[in-house]
């Protein structure tokens, strides 16, 4: 984390530009069987094209607020570091009523159903893929992405002191998202560039949240992100541990 690294879309950014080849987000679900791994220019190109798609299709802006009904999950972390990169406020397991904006998966496509904005379906398939039959009344992520442009520039400042964050009703501005997640990584065991952290942990509270994604991001490390981990067995947590060159868990 750099001195002018403010909020999460600049960790990301920092990151970029230190190793952008490197790891940084390898996900597992372990009721599928699907591995992807996304190195830093990977997962920053998919951050772009998603910002591309809230700004300019979806005409997201600093504090409209994103409702995320989704799970732990690769394309998850690229909605919240899309979210910070607009600005616009990124509301984990939030009212879909009270959203601009909802950001469903394959199973809470009916509560989204009550948000008055724009709705975006990820249906959560091996390697981003489309859903079957688009939901009615949703836009299909998989299809829709593809098109947006590479590089992402916002149409106004991000202010790091204005919400950015709502989890388990705790609300954070991207400065205290930035700030937590690198105040977290020494109780994680991250200790800097290398750090490699298995987490099992939920997205829907800050400690997966930053566990997850922010506090691995924070200090140049990488997140081994595993969906449905309790599938596994500790035999193969084990071996998991032993291939991917784990560090540090939590779970």
């Amino acid at each position: 984390m750099n001195a002018t690294d403010r909020t999460p879309a600049d960790l990301l950014r920092s990151a970029l530009a230190a190793d952008p080849g490197r790891p940084l987000v390898t996900f597992y679900d372990d009721a599928t069987g699907e591995r992807v791994e996304l190195s830093v220019a990977t997962f920053a190109n998919w951050v772009a094209k998603t910002a591309n798609l809230l700004q300019g299709d979806l005409a997201a802006g600093p504090g409209d607020r994103v409702a995320l009904l989704l799970p732990a999950h690769w394309q998850t972390a690229v909605w919240l570091l899309a979210c910070s990169s607009v600005g616009a406020i990124a509301d984990v397991a939030g009212d879909p009523a009270a959203a601009d904006v909802v950001v469903s998966g394959p199973d809470s496509l009916e509560a989204a159903r009550a948000c008055r904005g724009e709705r975006v379906a990820l249906a959560l398939r091996p390697l981003g893929g489309r859903f079957p039959t688009v939901p009615d009344g949703f836009a299909d992520y998989a299809v829709e992405v593809p098109s947006q442009g590479d590089r992402f520039a916002p149409f106004s400042p991000v202010d790091p002191d204005e919400p950015a964050l709502i989890v388990a009703g705790a609300e954070m501005s991207g400065a205290e998202v930035a700030e937590r997640a690198l105040g977290d990584a020494p109780g994680l065991d991250l200790t800097g560039p290398g750090s490699r952290l298995l987490s099992g942990l939920g997205f829907d509270t800050w400690e997966g949240l930053s566990a997850g994604l922010y506090a691995p991001l924070a200090v140049g490390g990488s997140v081994v992100l595993c969906r449905h981990l309790e599938e596994l067995g500790e035999e193969g947590i084990a071996k998991r541990i032993e291939s991917e060159r784990v560090t540090a868990t939590v779970r």
